[in-house]
């Protein structure tokens, strides 16, 4: 087992990372092990990153209406979930959701919609001149989510000042047909690469406890890396009530934890972001997700749930000693 720990120690502060069958150990490790498993991800976090913490913020755009019937989202055809439904917000309010963010301490907005993909022209233009705004008159880095664009649309909104186009694969391969129907994986996969290649950040990570195996982590992890993705997002099975998947209450705050430490490790120079769900599934260990390798969070609130209030989080981040990224 000693050989173990020097290997995945010396894989990933090499900047090659882990390898599948070792990312797998990684996350079937005995809870009594966490304590040495984080200092092995606070190492090679520190050295790739420092001890800066990037935090970003979104704003739910479109909200409902969507023709995708994945499981976990309370947004999906399937849903039954009591949620807000409206069409795209005005290019004021957007601007206003990006001012309150960068109060909050973000220095990345993101403008996320529902559905598939976005080509309503009038649609785009409104989300490309709140982005000139956002980034000329505040500073903020800023993202968008809105499915899988076209190369041409990603390329107009770069055009307007974007820098992130986040597109998540949410599961592997293998596992996503039994949580989505009404697309192809590789309708994913192929977005991601599009905005790659377009010459966007790219942005694209999945969500946990969804009834996926530790091998389905491991794939998507090995996926990610095999499309080369700049920033990974970690999201967490928060069961909305109406969602297919409501009660499903899958994972503990220690297999949190090794997760976020196994895409450390498998990624051991991209941003680990860890998003939506962690209040609900990391509760009072939240404080760990840096030790185990994150380099960023998002504050405020998420789609259809609230997310704790700023002033904790950035209080959190202080008293661990660490710095939030600046502008």
């Amino acid at each position: 087992m000693e050989v173990f720990w020097e290997r995945i120690r010396q894989d990933a502060l090499s900047g090659r990372g882990i390898n599948a069958e070792d990312a797998l150990t990684v996350l079937r490790l005995p809870q009594v092990e966490i304590w040495r498993l984080l200092d092995v991800s606070e190492t090679v976090r520190r050295h790739f990153k420092g001890d800066q913490i990037r935090l970003c913020s979104i704003v739910n755009a479109k909200s409902g209406l969507c023709s995708e019937d994945c499981t976990f989202c309370s947004q999906s055809i399937r849903s039954k979930a009591l949620i807000k439904k409206y069409p795209l917000i005005e290019e004021e309010d957007i601007v206003m959701a990006a001012r309150d963010a960068k109060l909050r301490g973000a220095r990345e907005f993101s403008i996320v919609a529902s559905g598939l993909s976005m080509h309503n022209r009038r649609e785009l233009d409104r989300v490309g001149n709140a982005i000139a705004r956002i980034r000329t008159d505040m500073g903020l880095e800023t993202c968008v989510s809105l499915g899988a664009l076209s190369a041409e649309n990603i390329s107009y909104l770069l055009s307007r000042g974007l820098r992130s186009v986040h597109h998540n694969l949410e599961t592997s391969r293998r596992f996503f047909p039994s949580i989505c129907t009404t697309h192809d994986y590789e309708v994913d996969v192929r977005a991601v690469c599009e905005a790659k290649a377009a010459g966007a950040w790219v942005c694209c990570g999945g969500i946990f406890g969804i009834g996926e195996t530790v091998e389905d982590r491991v794939e998507l992890a090995m996926t990610l890396r095999e499309i080369d993705v700049d920033s990974i997002p970690i999201n967490f099975l928060n069961p909305i009530e109406g969602t297919p998947l409501q009660g499903k209450f899958d994972l503990t705050p220690f297999c949190c934890l090794k997760i976020i430490v196994m895409m450390r490790l498998c990624h051991p120079a991209r941003e680990i972001i860890v998003c939506g769900g962690r209040e609900v599934n990391l509760r009072d260990l939240q404080g760990l997700i840096f030790a185990a390798g994150a380099t960023g969070m998002m504050i405020g609130n998420y789609l259809t749930t609230p997310g704790r209030p700023a002033e904790d989080d950035l209080r959190m981040i202080e008293d661990l000693g660490l710095r939030v990224q600046p502008l």
